[in-house]
């Protein structure tokens, strides 16, 4: 159990949240529960997590605000719990930060899968020189998935860090929504690309709205282009 992922289960239903934390240590996880977001910081202050389950209704301080908080300081993965269905409230939970959402009810085995496909693309190992790229002032490690500017990191979402790569590894090569999207291992439709792609441009280019690096390709989807 020392070495299983460990999970902070954050939802203010008390049934919900002691099901799924029975329910995902059968699975083989360590898990934590926070009964809404001053609890889950608390926790966090102490405990190092690799993966954040968040519902997005919650009292106070609503899942959504306290994932766009956290990503201010932590790029740990967040799975977001909605009982909304309408794709635009999802699209606001991965423009606030989130790696991918579940909507309620949802079956215990798609939570694992999605939990399982966020954590495969968490960073690992170390990477040489000829595995990593340049965009400007900003270095992209892309085995150990980290982004580096003027000495220190920026930070980036599992999602975001799987999309840069997917780009990196092909690189000045168009690739369309949906081969992104299955090789960044999205699961949603081909906007989330779309809103991941935006959220790096916000990262790596000097002004968004004119990006030298990440570029649309009309018709077909996104490329890179490094120094």
């Amino acid at each position: 159990m020392e070495d299983a992922a460990h999970i902070l289960v954050v939802d203010d239903d008390t049934r919900l949240r002691e099901l799924l934390h029975k329910y995902l240590i059968d699975q083989g996880f360590r898990v934590t529960t926070g009964q809404d977001a001053a609890d889950a910081r608390a926790k966090l202050n102490s405990i190092e997590f690799d993966l954040l389950i968040v519902d997005i209704m919650m009292p106070g301080e609503s899942g959504l605000a306290f994932t766009q908080s956290l990503r201010q300081v932590s790029g740990v993965p967040i799975l977001l719990l909605t009982a909304m269905s309408e794709s635009e409230d999802r699209i606001r939970g991965l423009e606030c930060g989130a790696d991918d959402y579940l909507t309620k009810p949802f079956e215990p085995r798609e939570l694992v899968l999605r939990i399982n496909a966020i954590l495969r693309r968490a960073p690992q190992g170390v990477a040489p020189a000829e595995d990593q790229i340049q965009l400007g002032a900003y270095r992209f490690d892309l085995i150990r998935e980290e982004l580096r500017y003027d000495g220190g990191f920026i930070k980036l979402t599992t999602a975001e860090a799987a999309l840069l790569k997917a780009l990196a590894r092909r690189a000045r090569t168009p690739i369309s929504r949906k081969e992104l999207s299955l090789s960044s291992r999205f699961s949603g439709n081909m906007r989330s690309v779309d809103v991941q792609v935006a959220r790096l441009r916000r990262k790596i280019e000097t002004d968004p709205r004119y990006p030298r690096y990440l570029q649309t390709v009309r018709g077909t989807g996104y490329v890179l282009i490094p120094d």
